[in-house]
């Protein structure tokens, strides 16, 4: 099945999904805080999700028993850490359905990601003249990289536009494929409008023309299965810290053939093969993109953060969500003076909306003293707030743990607000 098809669009489904949705909050041990005096809410899951017993166990229990250096220590602390290491580099590699382990290399998170990306293909791929493509929903952390690319080599970035529901216009995508076109870089979902694009079919399009493309899959893989041969996309980049796993520590799938050609990102400890002073031999893939020492507690905590979901079904997660969305989206509809942004037919759980007359900062102020956690601003997506003319929205967006009481205590927090600042 494809990723596109994991998830399905928005309309009522025939049963909601049912699992133990108490057992799995009680496994976050954040969820049971009270905050103002009012227990927690959290909807900020698009910012960063809360973690799993099983994921802070897991980082704890690295620096309790195994906290040694990797793949340079032959004492069976270094050796142990080593293995767990690869261990959860082979579990991305089964997550996200790749080909090899080899292409997955572990980084800071999508932000570094792409720039590894710019900064090693996009350099030796980009000329003066040349272009490189992104869409009008991106977030800056795929907008600034292929800007600073594109102003170091004299090339221009090009933008795909979008309608008002938040979707991709699609034939102006594939329009904008031109004989200069040396790489395009496409959301597969977007964080502040949660619009899901036709991936598959954008990186079909692309390829056809001989381009290659980066899917920036922060806001896919936490919430629909991600199968990287399917797509056939060059390059994926995703974020641990937004599928329950800890920050700081992410994945950039490459293809083999591209990764093997690329030059380094940066140098130093383990990504060398052997060095003297008139020459390095940089070490094999993927350890060449690996400088210095990594985050080793952080890849533990990613291993089992892909273990905890694999144990939900990432389907059943990607269901659940769905049926959260369509409430609240039914219910934000029906609540006077809430214009919603973001409407595409394929979303994802996220809902973003501005309440007539009021700032989005003010609402979210207020709602945070009922103990609602969501996210106001521009969503480091500034051109999207410009597409749409304004400022700023409200974000709630879900995760595997919300419910509907919970998007009960958001519409209550909203006439509240109105109560007081309407």
């Amino acid at each position: 099945m494809s990723a596109q098809a994991a998830v399905p669009r928005l309309s009522h489904t025939a049963e909601t999904v049912r699992f133990d949705i108490e057992k799995i909050r009680a496994e976050f041990p954040i969820l049971s805080e009270c905050v103002h005096g009012c227990p927690l809410v959290y909807l900020d899951n698009a910012a960063t999700s809360q973690k799993p017993n099983a994921v802070i166990q897991a980082i704890a229990n690295y620096y309790r028993y195994d906290n040694a250096n990797i793949h340079r220590g032959v004492h069976l602390l270094s050796q142990r850490g080593t293995a767990a290491y690869e261990a959860t580099r082979a579990a991305a590699q089964r997550f996200i359905h790749a080909r090899s382990a080899s292409e997955i290399v572990f980084v800071r998170g999508t932000t570094e990601a792409i720039n590894l990306v710019a900064q090693t293909y996009g350099r030796t791929h980009v000329g003066a003249g040349d272009e490189v493509l992104i869409t009008a929903m991106e977030h800056h952390s795929n907008i600034v990289p292929w800007q600073m690319l594109c102003e170091e080599k004299g090339a221009k970035l090009r933008v795909a536009p979008i309608n008002e529901r938040g979707e991709l216009l699609l034939d102006e995508f594939e329009k904008l494929l031109g004989p200069r076109t040396r790489i395009t870089a496409i959301s597969h979902v977007s964080n502040a409008l949660g619009t899901i694009n036709p991936a598959k079919e954008m990186i079909r399009m692309a390829h056809a023309r001989g381009i290659s493309v980066l899917v920036d899959g922060a806001q896919a893989v936490p919430h629909m299965r991600v199968d990287v041969q399917d797509l056939d996309c060059d390059f994926y980049a995703f974020s641990a810290h937004k599928m329950y796993g800890p920050t700081g520590i992410g994945v950039l799938y490459g293809k083999s053939e591209l990764l093997e050609t690329m030059p380094p990102y940066q140098g130093g400890g383990d990504m060398i093969s052997s060095v003297t002073f008139e020459k390095t031999t940089y070490n094999k893939v993927p350890h060449k993109f690996e400088a210095g020492t990594p985050d080793i507690a952080g890849v533990a905590g990613l291993g089992a953060a892909i273990a905890y979901m694999e144990s939900i079904g990432v389907d059943t997660i990607a269901a659940h969500e769905h049926e959260l969305l369509l409430d609240g989206t039914e219910r934000l509809e029906a609540t006077p003076g809430v214009r919603m942004i973001g409407t595409a037919e394929n979303k994802a759980g996220v809902l973003s909306f501005v309440l007539e007359n009021i700032h989005p900062h003010d609402i979210g102020t207020i709602l945070d003293q009922e103990g609602i956690a969501v996210r106001t601003g521009h969503h480091c997506a500034q051109p999207v707030m410009d597409f749409f003319c304004i400022p700023a929205t409200v974000r709630a967006s879900l995760a595997v743990y919300n419910t509907k009481e919970e998007i009960d205590a958001l519409i209550k927090g909203i006439e509240r607000v109105k109560e007081m600042l309407g």
